[in-house]
């Protein structure tokens, strides 16, 4: 019962990081082509 615990825990804390990620990346970059697109500033800065 505590392993399965332990299991379910590790799974949220996963689950959670890969969606920030799944969520954060794409919205960076649309951000900086946006900026890019719009006030003509590099995307590297």
């Amino acid at each position: 019962m505590f392993t399965l615990l332990i299991l379910i825990i590790y799974a949220i804390i996963g689950g959670v990081s890969t969606l920030a990620m799944v969520i954060g990346i794409p919205g960076v970059l649309g951000w900086k082509i946006y900026r890019k697109v719009k006030y003509h500033i590099p995307i590297m800065k």
